[in-house]
């Protein structure tokens, strides 16, 4: 009896397990696939919300330097009322600053790798009429300072030259640093309303802007350029500041008006990409003078 039962018996359960495997295979392949599907949805997510956050980056980086430009602009329309010329000051060579940091043992003293061909030239010669802009000459040893922690971390860090218009000279008289976020090779800010009511509340306009370069030399990148391009569009004068400490090196830059400022306010490529070296597209701003008399106010709005 025994036996003719398992005879029955044996037979169904190879066939209802044959029948499971098939059942459990279609769920184990249906879940893979669904795995497979919400990764790549996952994948996309993650894609669009970092497409977004760049997005998002560049338009705050865009809007804080239109609408700086826009304050600065009041200076640009600002009467011209001939009065006595205050004592001519030195026109500004770059200086030759943070000595200490060529010395330290945990910087190698090697210049970096850097393809010049993907450099734009700069421009020396100054045949513009600009009204002078006069920096004070603790500025950039403040602003190394500040940042000393960030350029040992190899992180760049900006902030933003304010002043007033003063017998016809525009003079740096506040350096703002606002709430940012540093790479070795970019510098994002926030907060950027935090600046805009600063200088509201001390009728400051916008001279121009400085930031570090931590390990390379002083110079202006493709988005260096691109930053600047706002500045400069609404006035004439605005200045960028690169400092290089690891290099001693201090340079006072400026689009080439009659060409590299054209030339950057219609390119649409975003990020780092290269330009064409000739004909310049920035010079030395040579409307630039130190004044070792002249006072700076650093105001730290990363404490806010």
């Amino acid at each position: 009896m025994n036996k003719r039962t398992l005879r029955i018996v044996i037979p169904k359960t190879e066939e209802l397990k044959k029948q499971l495997l098939v059942q459990y295979q279609a769920e184990l392949d249906k879940y893979l696939d669904d795995l497979k599907e919400r990764e790549k949805i996952e994948k996309e997510r993650l894609k669009q919300e970092e497409l977004q956050r760049q997005k998002e980056e560049e338009e705050k980086r865009n809007k804080i330097a239109a609408l700086a430009a826009v304050e600065a602009a009041k200076a640009a329309v600002s009467v011209n009322v001939v009065v006595p010329e205050i004592k001519e000051l030195p026109s500004i060579m770059p200086s030759k600053i943070g000595s200490s940091m060529r010395n330290d043992k945990t910087h190698k003293d090697i210049r970096p790798m850097v393809d010049r061909s993907t450099k734009p030239s700069l421009l020396t010669s100054d045949g513009l009429s600009l009204r002078d802009v006069i920096l004070p000459t603790k500025l950039m040893q403040d602003f190394l300072t500040l940042a000393f922690s960030n350029t040992m971390g190899n992180k760049e860090t900006c902030g933003i030259l304010a002043g007033r218009l003063e017998r016809n000279k525009l003079l740096v008289t506040h350096l703002l640093i606002p709430k940012q976020t540093g790479t070795p090779d970019s510098c994002t800010t926030h907060n950027e309303e935090d600046i805009f009511d600063y200088q509201d509340q001390h009728n400051l306009i916008t001279l121009g802007w400085i930031h570090t370069h931590p390990t390379q030399t002083a110079f202006l990148s493709s988005v260096d350029l691109h930053t600047h391009c706002a500045y400069q569009l609404m006035m004439a004068e605005a200045i960028a500041i690169v400092c290089a400490p690891k290099y001693d090196e201090t340079g006072f830059f400026m689009l080439t008006p009659d060409y590299g400022l054209d030339f950057i306010a219609n390119c649409r490529q975003t990020g780092f990409h290269p330009h064409p070296t000739e004909p310049p597209l920035y010079r030395k701003a040579g409307h630039c003078k130190l004044d070792v008399t002249a006072f700076i106010e650093v105001v730290n709005l990363q404490r806010k």
